[in-house]
C-alpha cells in the first residue's frame, strides 16, 4: 500500500504568496554573530511560539538565503520583534547588498547576537534544531533570555504593507 500524499496544488505560486499575505503578522529581525565574528541579520515574519516548557520558538529561512550558513552553523541567535516606528529598519534588513548594521543601535546579547534598540521584545535563543521542509529551513530556538517593553506598539505586516497596531 502506498503512503498518502497531498494532491498537486490547484493554484500558482503568486496566488499562494498573496493568500499567505492575508495573515497579519508581526515583523522580526533575526540576528546572530557568525563564527568569523561578522554580524548577520534579516527581516522575517515567519516567527511563532512552540512551547512554554521548555521555552521554544521557531522561524524559517529560505535555503538559498545568503545568511543560511551563519544561522545553520551558529549556536545562538536573537529574534527582535520590531516596534511600530521601525519600518525603515525592517526594510533595510530585507535589502540585499547593503551594510544592514551601519548606524544601527544595538547591544550585544549574552551569547553575542545583536539585540536591536527599540525592539518591543527580544528572544536570545540556543539554536536547538533545524528541519528542512520544501525550500526553507525551520529553526527551533530554545529561549535562554527574553525581554519586552510593556505598552510598546508592534510593527505589523499584512497584504504586502506595514501597519501600526490600533486597539479595538
Amino acid at each position: 500500500m502506498s503512503p498518502l500524499r497531498a494532491r498537486a496544488p490547484q493554484f500558482s505560486s503568486p496566488e499562494f504568496r498573496t493568500a499567505l499575505g492575508m495573515f497579519a503578522t508581526g515583523v522580526t529581525i533575526v540576528t546572530a554573530r557568525a563564527q568569523d565574528g561578522q554580524l548577520v541579520g534579516l527581516t522575517a515574519n515567519s516567527f511563532n511560539s512552540v512551547s512554554l516548557s521548555p521555552p521554544l520558538v521557531l522561524w524559517s529561512l529560505a535555503q538559498a538565503a545568503s545568511t543560511m550558513d551563519a544561522f545553520r552553523q551558529g549556536s545562538h541567535y536573537a529574534i527582535n520583534i520590531l516596534g511600530a516606528d521601525q519600518q525603515a529598519l525592517a526594510l533595510r534588513f530585507a535589502t540585499r547588498g547593503v551594510d544592514r548594521f551601519a548606524d544601527v543601535d544595538f547591544v550585544e546579547g549574552a551569547c553575542g547576537a545583536p539585540l536591536l534598540a527599540g525592539a518591543v521584545a527580544t528572544f536570545e535563543c540556543f539554536n536547538r534544531s533545524r528541519y528542512v521542509e520544501g525550500d526553507h529551513v525551520i529553526f527551533v530556538g530554545e529561549v535562554e533570555h527574553c525581554a519586552h517593553r510593556a505598552g510598546a506598539s508592534p510593527l505589523l505586516y499584512h497584504g504586502g504593507k506595514f501597519y501600526a497596531e490600533h486597539p479595538l
